[in-house]
């Protein structure tokens, strides 16, 4: 049987397993995915221990998409633009490759018929996911970028990366809790935790009089999948606002891990199908 698993730190409600089996069965591939919870101060150890161990791939979630570069051998291109990997494939000679599937798993969930073309992005956080969804943001098109974070300050080498990486895209660091006017952008993308079941499920990134004062045209992406609803997306429609869930994009990734690994495509519906059922 061949073995699979995901590290991040915490992973009580982690969904990855159920998709993962999901794919490994529409492939008719006999696997197990494991969740191995993976504090920060234990990543060298776990490091070690798929290298002894016989996995032949795993994921990689918070908070370990960046620090996760410093041990890989060779790297995809979305990979080397985002600075941020999730997916890694072991090679026969126990060499890790690594790979960013989120930036796919990102754009692939915006419907084809939403233009962001030209237009003005607010993106809060700064993590694995915030790169993720820069980098596709700007496959759309997308001109101007807005980072709100907790500190400017532990943001300058952020920004700095950002400005270096997509020249024609112009960024600017905010204070995400002085949020009160977001009239001047085109979407809203949450790619902080706060929202995620077990942690802050009762909470959102924005309060509500800055959502009234978003654009009627303007769309809501919580990149968060449990709860498939979050408060902020919830708000968002109370407004009349497009929104989308960060089901698709989980899904996505995982189908490009799984494509990754086995160099096959397992079935997104089967995969989708068995998340929701569990959630």
């Amino acid at each position: 049987m061949e073995r699979f698993g995901l590290i991040g730190y915490p992973l009580g409600h982690s969904m990855s397993a159920v998709i993962h089996q999901a794919g490994f069965e529409s492939l008719g591939i006999d696997a197990d995915y494991e969740i191995l919870e993976t504090p920060p101060e234990h990543l060298i150890d776990r490091i070690k221990f798929f290298k002894r161990e016989d996995f032949y791939g795993f994921n990689i979630t918070i908070p370990h998409k960046v620090p996760m570069a410093l041990f890989v051998d060779s790297i995809d291109k979305y990979a080397d633009i985002t600075g941020a990997i999730n997916t890694i494939k072991i090679n026969p000679d126990r060499s890790f490759a690594g790979y960013n599937t989120d930036v796919l798993g990102f754009k692939t969930a915006i419907p084809n018929q939403m233009d962001l073309d030209g237009k003005t992005a607010a993106v809060l956080g700064t993590g694995g996911a915030s790169r993720a969804a820069v980098l596709g943001l700007s496959d759309k098109g997308i001109k101007n970028i807005d980072i709100y974070t907790r500190n400017i300050a532990n943001c300058i080498d952020y920004m700095a990366y950002l400005r270096r990486q997509y020249p024609h895209i112009t960024f600017e660091a905010l204070q995400i809790d002085r949020i009160k006017d977001l009239s001047k952008y085109d979407i809203l993308v949450n790619t902080t935790p706060i929202g995620m079941q077990g942690r802050s499920a009762d909470l959102t990134p924005v309060e509500e009089n800055a959502i009234e004062t978003l654009p009627e045209h303007a769309v809501v992406y919580d990149v968060i999948y449990n709860p498939v609803k979050t408060v902020l997306l919830r708000l968002a429609e109370k407004y009349n606002h497009a929104t989308i869930n960060g089901v698709d994009m989980l899904v996505h990734q995982a189908v490009e891990a799984q494509k990754i690994w086995f160099n096959r495509t397992p079935d997104f519906n089967k995969m989708k199908s068995a998340l929701l059922e569990n959630l």
